[in-house]
């Protein structure tokens, strides 16, 4: 493991256990032998080291949602859905640092993931086009109606995460269900038989 390697795992785990707040350069660099000035060399701020922990976030959730089975159209859909709440209620800090965290460096609606800039959002993609294609969703376009299914699905996992929806864990995951369904529903073509 190079230096530039070494100070972003002491971040990783700084940022794991105690957010943004607790993320400094000083303790980062004594955990990984250097002086405060040597992480300059390889990041050329604070907020670089950031932006560089939201990309190897990225860079998780892509690789989570490479490994999901292979399934078509909104059952994909439904996955990735689930693969993203499993990601903020199993894996918090590393969701945070996805999806959360201020980055010059984070994916932006809607140019970046209309110019295929997102692994993941690219395997979304795919499957709304497929249903739109199929004649079975309808009213937006493939990167309206993502956006639309993700900020619902980031706002619930917001308000669960603080503490702001009654329940457990489970009683969440069935609420996010429900609405995710309801979000799809109200893109969904009914066939005439």
């Amino acid at each position: 493991m190079n230096t530039q390697e070494k100070i972003l795992a002491a971040a990783r785990k700084a940022f794991e256990h105690h957010g943004l707040e607790g993320l400094s350069l000083r303790e980062i660099a004594a955990k990984v032998g250097i002086t405060p000035m040597a992480i300059y060399r390889h990041f050329e701020s604070k907020e670089a080291l950031v932006d560089a922990l939201v990309l190897d976030a990225l860079e998780e959730w892509s690789a989570r949602v490479a490994a999901l089975p292979p399934a078509e159209g909104l059952a994909k859909v439904e996955q990735v859905g689930e693969a993203f709440l499993d990601f903020a209620l199993r894996a918090p800090r590393r969701f945070e640092a996805a999806f959360l965290l201020p980055s010059r460096k984070a994916r932006r609606y809607p140019d970046d993931f209309a110019a295929g800039r997102s692994p993941a959002g690219n395997v979304q993609l795919k499957a709304l086009e497929e249903g739109i294609r199929q004649g079975r969703l309808a009213g937006a376009s493939s990167v309206e109606i993502m956006l639309i299914n993700s900020a619902l699905s980031q706002g619930l996992v917001t308000l669960y995460r603080a503490g702001r929806i009654a329940g457990g864990e489970e009683e969440f995951r069935a609420l996010y269900r429900r609405a995710m369904r309801r979000v799809f529903q109200s893109f969904t073509v009914e066939k005439s038989s």
